[in-house]
């Protein structure tokens, strides 16, 4: 594989990717270019024009799987108890029903979002005001370590929107200063931490001050026993979503090879001359790209039978057969890489993964690492079968 690892070759710094300072953090980067399974489009769910605008201004095309499967059961007033990683338009899926919620002729708090930490609810608050910047909907952010008069003084003026830690919304509910018995929605985020010994009896007393007319929405990463108890004490009939149930990166080795954009065909057919393929994926960005991928291949004949050359997101249940997957183009986001590369555990076959990624993409690749968990290695000069062939 000396021609591929030629191409592939990663600048001198071996560790070129832990020495990359990231670049200030985009709030709709997570979400950007996440293509839905279903083939949804924001207008099918009928939300308020002001909304929509937002929506579109933060540059959100179409909605993502996590997004798809929340928003118009959350629209419904149903209860949800959600598994959903960062990075896959979680804080939008719940922000968008909310939004869409709110009356802003009532001077009231409508809508709770609970998060861990300080950090979260800053970030939560701008994805809000943000998707509701033409609502007039009034977003306030209440954490701990901040001055309480300030929140009592705010408190004073109209909020419909509270995003904030446990423990200090529930100093001002028990001081009769937030006052949330109108309080009809109740997002927890991150709900594994929110229900850990530290935040559980807070957010259980929490619970009561809310109206008895409540929606509560539990998103996490997790599903430990204490989001089960909480679940099966305040949820009522709730609707499970739980996209990462099948899909994971366990038996898949995955490499980059750093190469320059038009390198990528020539290390492509270096690669199907070098690997045994039983069947394969090649993934791009786009479907232009897929044509244009095609059309630079030229002779395919040295290539194994039917190579699958995909656009991006297909749903995730094509990998069962599949020993190789070939991101042609690196995806933009970590959703869209799981659903890629990830594969259903319930089959448990061996596979790899090989990236191509160009100087652009090293930020992405960094991310996606961080945010899955994962270590994305260097293409060696020789990938031994055991690895990816029964």
């Amino acid at each position: 594989m000396a021609a591929a690892t030629a191409a592939a070759a990663p600048p001198a710094d071996s560790d070129w990717k832990k020495s990359l300072a990231l670049p200030p953090k985009d709030a709709r980067y997570k979400t950007e270019d996440v293509t839905a399974t279903k083939g949804n489009s924001f207008e099918d769910y009928f939300l308020k024009r002001e909304l929509l605008m937002g929506i579109y201004e933060k540059g959100f095309e179409n909605p993502s799987p996590i997004q798809e499967e929340s928003i118009p059961i959350a629209l419904t007033g149903r209860d949800i108890l959600a598994r959903a990683k960062n990075g896959t338009g979680k804080t939008a899926a719940f922000c968008i029903p909310v939004l869409e919620k709110v009356d802003t002729s009532k001077n009231e708090v409508q809508a709770l979002l609970l998060v861990p930490t300080r950090e979260l609810a800053l970030q939560t608050s701008q994805v809000a005001k943000e998707l509701g910047k033409h609502m007039a909907v009034e977003v306030m952010v209440s954490t701990g370590g901040t001055s309480l008069r300030d929140d009592i003084v705010r408190l004073g003026a109209t909020v419909h929107v509270i995003v904030a830690t446990p423990g200090r919304i529930l100093d001002l509910a028990q001081k009769g200063v937030a006052k949330l018995d109108k309080c009809a929605v109740c997002v927890m985020d991150e709900a594994d931490k929110l229900l850990s010994p530290e935040f559980q009896p807070v957010v259980e007393q929490l619970i009561g001050f809310l109206s008895q007319n409540r929606q509560i929405c539990l998103y996490s990463a997790t599903f430990p026993v204490t989001v089960k108890q909480f679940k099966d004490k305040f949820l009522r009939k709730p609707y499970i979503i739980n996209l990462m149930e099948e899909l994971t990166l366990k038996g898949v080795s995955q490499y980059y090879a750093f190469v320059e954009e038009r390198q990528k065909v020539h290390c492509l057919n270096t690669l199907f001359a070098k690997l045994s393929i039983n069947q394969s994926i090649i993934f791009c960005n786009s479907v232009n790209r897929v044509v244009v991928a095609r059309w630079m291949g030229g002779d395919t004949a040295r290539m194994p039978p039917a190579p699958h050359i995909a656009p991006p997101n297909p749903h995730p249940h094509i990998h069962q057969a599949v020993n190789v997957v070939i991101n042609f183009d690196f995806p933009k986001n970590s959703e869209t890489y799981l659903h890629r590369v990830g594969r259903s555990g319930r089959f448990g076959h061996l596979g790899i993964a090989i990236n191509l990624i160009t100087y652009e993409d090293r930020f992405n690749l960094y991310k996606i690492e961080q945010e899955l968990g994962t270590e994305i290695k260097p293409i060696p000069p020789v990938i031994e079968k055991g690895l990816y062939c029964a």
